[in-house]
């Protein structure tokens, strides 16, 4: 089976009206955050099962669908790269995260980015360097610098905190409210597991954070201390 076949398959499971939702809700005008993508109107369940039947593709015909103008056809390249990933040898995991990180382009929106990058870039990243997230963290592009973070996810899964932190502390300053609100739930992650880590964290950066990242950090805390973080204390 080809990229091409896929793709026809893919536009004819599209549903107009769907797609027409979807291009407000991923925010598609001209200006905003995913201006320009293109939708075909197929629901994240759907792509899944559909990935099932390819989990044999080649990555090479991964990557075409990967590099389409449909939004859907990219999100079904990623979840056949994290489930290629998941079932893979160490020379396939290679592969995979070479190749994502060779065509983060066309990783351009927040839910491409998060249905990936913890198990793609974060689970190779695991126990290699970190040089790589930093790296990202610092991209002019808004996605790259939320791959670098997502990623993380990945570590904090396994209770490894450091370079979230680390990264928050670099993105807190980020213009981005969808970057602020990546760090936000990274933290709040953080906060389920060791809310003493996630506190220290938050009681030296809290007057300084973005009201959405705040937010999002604190939304798990009991009331009377999400007030408190609020109100700057």
């Amino acid at each position: 089976m080809k990229a091409k076949e896929i793709s026809k398959r893919l536009q004819k499971m599209g549903d107009k009206e769907d797609a027409r939702f979807l291009q407000r809700f991923f925010k598609t005008d001209v200006g905003q955050y995913g201006e320009r993508d293109i939708f075909l109107g197929i629901r994240v369940p759907a792509l899944r099962k559909l990935a099932k039947e390819y989990k044999a593709l080649p990555l090479e015909e991964v990557l075409s669908l990967l590099r389409s103008p449909y939004h859907e056809e990219r999100l079904f390249a990623l979840i056949l790269f994290v489930n290629a990933f998941a079932q893979g040898d160490e020379t396939i995991q290679k592969k995979i995260y070479g190749l994502y990180m060779e065509n983060t382009r066309h990783i351009n929106n927040w839910d491409l980015v998060d249905i990936s990058a913890p198990n793609i870039v974060g689970a190779f990243l695991m126990e290699r360097s970190k040089k790589p997230l930093y790296q990202l963290a610092k991209s002019k592009s808004l996605w790259e610098r939320r791959i670098a973070v997502l990623a993380t996810f990945s570590f904090i899964r396994s209770n490894k905190f450091a370079d979230t932190l680390k990264l928050a502390g670099i993105l807190h300053w980020d213009k981005e409210d969808l970057i602020h609100k990546a760090v936000g739930w990274m933290l709040r992650e953080i906060g389920k597991r060791d809310i003493e880590c996630a506190e220290s964290f938050l009681q030296k950066h809290c007057p300084v954070m973005p009201r959405t990242m705040l937010r999002y950090a604190i939304e798990k805390f009991p009331s009377a201390k999400r007030r408190k973080y609020l109100e700057g204390g």
